[in-house]
């Protein structure tokens, strides 16, 4: 078997295939739409494993699956392995990563169904924008409460589930034990000369309290509402996001996502990540920009123009 070229190894690495070091084999990233796998893509990714690479799976930190030992004569099959699976091979390059998602779906933590959602964001951004050519990798992340698992904040457009508790405190029976105070990881809730006292100022919506009152002080609340952060990085250089000054229905989110890629293809240079866009052009002047339609009314015209270079 022939050592593969340094433009092979870059061509296939475009195709999800990443080179293994001291090898001449290849990784092949096969890409979930939301950190969950079918029983069959399982035994499908295991047989693949077995017939192409070197029997083993790995689990990348952005719950995709690798296998590695593939050989390059080998790439096409495997990539028409994965799609008789209902899978892709990739999940590299700088254009929308695959995107990761907690739990919250099942978790009793969970504020709204997260894989679903990530779902959804992924057939829009990762499937439908896979051949827009982005400045810099985009990473999306959707969690389902503030425990922040799936780091939404360090991710270049994170989704972190709320619900707004509603305090119906003339319901507070004073009772010793107060159970929506017990259960608050804040310590928003103290009872105080026999009454519920929240300190909103500490109240973070995680939303653990709701129904946690058998008198009815913290009622059902059936809709959840979303942070946003954006701008996040993890790595040699680490930024925390920056979380937008509101939260968002769920309807909201994808329009966002959309001005935020729109705004970030349109604003950075080749090579420089979400934050330090924001960072350079100022916080101030992203949100105003993504406050109104005006990106997406430019769409067409932001897609066609060529990246922007950093003018020496």
């Amino acid at each position: 078997m022939a050592t593969p070229t340094p433009q092979e190894i870059m061509r296939v690495k475009a195709l999800g295939f990443l080179h293994n070091r001291g090898t001449d084999t290849f990784s092949a990233r096969a890409v979930n739409k939301n950190g969950t796998l079918t029983a069959q893509q399982l035994k499908s990714l295991a047989e693949c494993a077995e017939k192409y690479g070197d029997g083993h799976v790995a689990i990348t930190s952005r719950l995709q699956v690798e296998m590695p030992g593939i050989h390059l004569e080998d790439v096409e099959a495997v990539r028409q392995f994965a799609v008789d699976a209902g899978l892709v091979i990739g999940g590299t390059g700088a254009k929308v990563r695959p995107l990761t998602a907690c739990k919250g779906t099942t978790c009793v933590y969970g504020n709204a169904d997260t894989q679903a959602i990530c779902a959804e964001l992924f057939d829009k951004f990762y499937t439908g924008w896979g051949n827009v050519a982005l400045p810099h990798k985009f990473k999306i992340a959707v969690g389902g409460c503030p425990n922040s698992c799936m780091k939404p904040s360090l991710n270049d457009f994170g989704i972190e589930a709320h619900r707004l508790p509603v305090y119906d405190l003339e319901k507070c029976r004073g009772c010793k034990k107060c159970l929506v105070a017990e259960r608050c990881p804040m310590r928003a809730v103290k009872v105080v000369d026999g009454k519920a006292q929240v300190d909103k100022a500490l109240c973070n919506d995680c939303g653990v309290c709701i129904e946690k009152c058998p008198f009815g002080v913290t009622p059902a609340v059936d809709e959840s509402v979303f942070a946003v952060f954006v701008g996040g990085t993890w790595g040699k250089h680490t930024r925390m996001g920056t979380r937008l000054s509101r939260y968002y229905k769920r309807g909201e989110l994808d329009a966002l996502v959309e001005k935020t890629i729109l705004w970030f293809r349109e604003n950075a240079f080749v090579k420089e990540r979400l934050g330090a866009a924001i960072d350079r052009v100022g916080v101030e002047a992203f949100e105003a920009a993504i406050a109104t339609d005006d990106l997406l009314l430019r769409k067409d015209a932001i897609l066609a123009a060529p990246l922007k270079e950093r003018q020496a």
